[in-house]
């Protein structure tokens, strides 16, 4: 440590410097903030595994058919499937080339608002290819 001398001529300063002391603990500091390892913050899910008993339905490459039943299940290519899962496969057809043809089949029982919340979402899938299957069944109502 350093001394330095005084203002007068031979009287000893008795101050220490302790620029060096505060440099080395910087340095110390920064060093000890790298070498901390970083936090990883994880939620833990339950994530659901791939079975292959749930295949879904294929996509069929000429035509499709999109069921409302009586009970207001909608059925895709004979298979139940729900709104969320029409979307994914009307998302899916529309990037086929050429775009299958999609055939509404609603049953006359069942709900006008269901078979409206599904032409909403073919809708929003922009499917371009539509027709309405069984207008027939309606001609009594």
């Amino acid at each position: 440590m350093a001394m330095s001398a005084g203002s007068a001529e031979g009287e000893p300063m008795m101050d220490i410097n302790t620029t060096p002391l505060i440099d080395v603990m910087l340095v110390l500091l920064i060093m000890f903030i790298i070498t901390i390892p970083v936090q990883t913050h994880a939620v833990k899910l339950d994530l659901p595994q791939n079975s292959n008993e749930n295949t879904p339905p294929p996509i069929q490459p000429v035509k499709n058919e999109v069921r409302v039943l009586p009970n207001n299940d909608v059925t895709w290519n004979g298979s139940p499937i729900d709104l969320t899962v029409l979307r994914q496969y009307l998302d899916q057809t529309q990037t086929m080339n050429p775009v299958p043809e999609l055939h509404l089949r609603p049953d006359p029982q069942a709900r006008y608002e269901r078979v409206d919340q599904v032409l909403a979402v073919t809708k929003r899938a922009h499917v371009t290819k539509m027709g309405f299957i069984g207008n027939e069944a309606y001609a009594g109502l």
